[in-house]
């Protein structure tokens, strides 16, 4: 056991979990691996047990149904925090993060001081492969957006390759952390932020799926537009003192 998890969450990803899982096990720095599995009818979760026949680091924690981002994350955190991992990962199944990156994360945050590191598409240009034109201007503005409402100074809010530190996760009160959806990554770096955390944005390339269906849709940027105003007055009436 490594003090090092990645955490993959899954709703029909067959055509791309043991692809994503090899790769993973497969890098320099050892790394194990939680699905979090939302009873896909595709049978993505006999893959993964399959390969649990094989690769010790595997793990898998299944829910009752598609419970959404934020929860299946959370779920994930706890899970991971009750086992004493010190840095936690979120990554997509579905390769459009390098699993090669995991690396770069990691190094952010074990030798160079991040208490938050973030895989970012915008902090060095727009660095987003396979995405219509529509869609990369919606996922930009989105976190201009969030800078301009919140003063975060992050490039990247709506990102969701991360690694977080056991500190930072330990000390967010997840059960408090409200959004389901991708406002979720905003709302957990936001909070994360107003801990005074140190947050380093690592340049990746973000490359759109070529396998499997995504899971985007407007009603998901909609949620985070208007989740971000009443994330925002929310955080006047709480205090964020770390212990």
């Amino acid at each position: 056991m490594t003090d090092r998890i990645v955490i993959i969450p899954t709703y029909n990803e067959k055509e791309n979990i043991e692809a994503i899982i090899r790769k993973v096990v497969s890098l320099d720095i050892e790394f194990d691996i939680l699905i979090v599995e939302d009873n896909s009818p595709d049978g993505t979760a006999n893959i993964v047990k399959n390969l649990q026949k094989k690769f010790s680091q595997l793990h898998i924690l299944e829910r009752k149904g598609k419970l959404g981002l934020g929860t299946a994350y959370i779920d994930g955190f706890r899970w991971c925090l009750a086992r004493h991992y010190n840095y936690i990962f979120e990554m997509d199944a579905d390769f459009s993060h390098n699993p090669e990156d995991l690396i770069r994360l990691h190094d952010a945050c074990a030798n160079k001081g991040g208490d938050l590191a973030i895989g970012s598409r915008y902090v060095s240009g727009v660095n987003v492969v396979n995405w219509p034109m529509g869609r990369v201007l919606m996922s930009y503005f989105a976190s201009k957006y969030v800078k301009f409402v919140t003063g975060m100074k992050v490039h990247d809010a709506t990102a969701g390759f991360i690694c977080y530190t056991r500190k930072v996760l330990e000390t967010i009160e997840l059960d408090q952390i409200r959004f389901i959806g991708y406002a979720f990554q905003i709302e957990m770096k936001f909070t994360a932020w107003k801990y005074g955390f140190n947050i380093i944005e690592v340049p990746i390339i973000f490359t759109d799926r070529t396998e499997g269906t995504s899971k985007m849709s407007g009603g998901i940027f909609n949620e985070a537009v208007w989740g971000v105003v009443k994330m925002k007055l929310r955080s006047y009436f709480r205090k964020y003192k770390r212990s």
